[in-house]
């Protein structure tokens, strides 16, 4: 008779009105009539979600004549002063909650609001899996008893502290720091060649928790591993790699964007650090999905310039944990941690042949388009426009024209051959694979594009690197992981108006050496979009001249 249900059977002998007997149902459930009683049973999530606490309970039932058991008082207090059980399990992509009460105004009223989305058809709350531990927190801190099915270690150090044996320069010290204070989370924002890698290391042997680092291409994966062995005492069976056929998970773990972007699941168990390089390509969709669905609590993302010109970096701060630290170019080479360095423009002019085609294309883009800008034409096309989508289709036949205009291409070729009389190393920035194809063959240079396969690609880079003198040519592939350190002659001949891949491009020319300024050109045609383009990517200070 003592057990819970027992205890918590309520009775009373008269007839109750309508307006008493919903009262009752507000904290119990109706069982029937047994032996002239009307009989209820207390619920607590009833009572719960209508915030009724013992006493207002008890209060009702004495103002109503009811009958029960005298371990009522003291187990309503013990039933009602938690707030019942959360179950937390992992399938594979999400948090999946459930809740043994109503959650009532603590869904709405308390930081749950924010991490618990509720799916009808599921009938479940879940969470990303990223905000794992905020889940478990702020439940443990309204009084839920947790249990945690999702197989998440909760071992997270490395199985041997491992020791920094660099010495991180001034404002690499000052990033760190900056990291740290944030609760070891947050975007560090350095140019390229400021070594971004070894202030990760360093932040990775401060926490020494088990790691996860994600960069964009293989050859930036292999320089992860060269500076975690030559900056720290970690044993090289602590470190596996994780792409294509070599796939070994171990405390350090090495991979790709799209590699881990397939493997999510596998990963999610066992980082309580997440190191992204390049960081700012993970507002797209795709990576995104990797920094949601990673449970690691400490965070450190990389980049030369994590800001975006489409706006999605306000996606990722979250993620990260916002920027911790930044310094320009211009900031590093005026310390002398950088090569110092000039942005010389040149303008040339389209052809007349080229000039002729040029305005004939603009006339019918706007005959197309009217006043529209832009943007509005691009989200027209996507709802199917077929004067938008053929104003695209000119667009980019325009673009291609002044990019791969014979000025350009000559002009270039002159600068190329001019920089290697004075034994200048060149990188070319072409965007496209023929105009690429076009440039290297006419000064016989290296050429690297996206269609080179990893071996060749090897195999270019280690040659390239080893020789006092000469041009490589690449597409958008150089734009990540080229580490060229004597390169001091960049030209860039066709793109975008990004200031973020801008900054790229001219970090790759300003790894210091002794006596060394770096020069990057830009060729451009007078008179056309890319003088705007140009403006648009030069949005600070670069000491920029120009030239004819």
């Amino acid at each position: 008779m003592n057990s819970n249900n027992n205890i918590l059977r309520i009775r009373v002998k008269f007839w109750l009105d309508k307006d008493d007997f919903r009262k009752i149902l507000k904290f119990a459930d109706y069982l029937g009539r047994e032996g002239g009683y009307s009989v209820f049973r207390i619920s607590r999530s009833k009572a719960l979600a209508n915030n009724l606490n013992t006493d207002d309970i008890l209060d009702i039932l004495e103002r109503l004549g009811f009958e029960y058991s005298p371990d009522l008082p003291t187990h309503l207090d013990k039933l009602l002063s938690g707030s019942g059980k959360a179950v937390i399990s992992y399938d594979g992509s999400r948090l999946v909650v459930k809740f043994d009460t109503f959650l009532g105004s603590k869904l709405h009223d308390t930081p749950l609001r924010n991490i618990l989305r509720y799916s009808k058809k599921e009938r479940v709350f879940f969470a990303e899996p990223f905000k794992y531990q905020e889940l478990k927190s702020v439940l443990d801190s309204l009084g839920f008893n947790i249990e945690d099915l999702t197989g998440f270690s909760n071992a997270l150090d490395l199985p041997e502290s491992i020791r920094f044996r660099g010495k991180l320069r001034d404002y690499q010290n000052e990033a760190l720091i900056a990291w740290a204070r944030n609760d070891c989370r947050g975007v560090i924002a350095l140019p390229t060649g400021s070594g971004k890698t070894v202030v990760a290391v360093a932040a990775l042997a401060k926490v020494n928790l088990r790691t996860l680092i994600v960069a964009f291409t293989k050859e930036q994966l292999y320089q992860w591993r060269r500076a975690l062995t030559e900056f720290t005492d970690v044993d090289e069976a602590y470190i596996g790699m994780y792409f294509s056929e070599e796939k070994r998970i171990a405390p350090i773990t090495l991979t790709t964007y799209q590699t881990a972007f397939r493997h999510v699941s596998k990963f999610a168990p066992y980082y309580g650090l997440l190191i992204i390089d390049e960081v700012h390509h993970l507002p797209a969709e795709k990576f995104k999905y990797i920094a949601t669905s990673l449970p690691a609590p400490k965070r450190l993302g990389l980049s030369a310039t994590p800001y975006r010109e489409d706006g999605k970096h306000l996606e990722l701060f979250p993620l990260m944990g916002g920027v911790v630290y930044s310094k320009s170019p211009q900031e590093l080479a005026e310390l002398g941690y950088l090569a110092s360095y000039e942005v010389i423009t040149i303008r040339v002019m389209l052809k007349p042949d080229e000039k002729k085609k040029y305005l004939e294309l603009r006339r019918r883009y706007r005959g197309l388009v009217g006043g529209a800008d832009f943007n509005e034409v691009l989200e027209a096309a996507r709802r199917g426009d077929k004067r938008a989508i053929e104003a695209l289709k000119i667009h980019n036949e325009i673009k291609q024209l002044v990019q791969k205009s014979k000025s350009k291409f000559d002009k270039t070729v002159k600068i190329i051959k001019d920089e290697l009389k004075r034994g200048a190393k060149i990188i070319v920035f072409a965007h496209y694979v023929d105009l690429a194809k076009r440039i290297a063959d006419a000064v016989k240079g290296f050429l690297l594009t996206g269609e080179t396969d990893n071996k060749c690609r090897r195999i270019i880079l280690e040659t390239f690197r080893k020789i006092h003198s000469g041009v490589l040519v690449v597409t958008t592939v150089g734009d990540e992981g080229l580490d060229i350190p004597d390169a001091n002659v960049g030209i860039l001949v066709a793109g975008t108006g990004s200031r973020r891949q801008f900054i790229q491009r001219l970090g790759r020319l300003l790894r210091p050496q002794p006596g060394k300024k770096a020069i990057l050109y830009e060729v451009i045609v007078k008179g056309t979009s890319e003088e705007i383009h140009s403006r648009k990517r030069k949005t600070m200070d670069l000491g920029t001249n120009t030239g004819n």
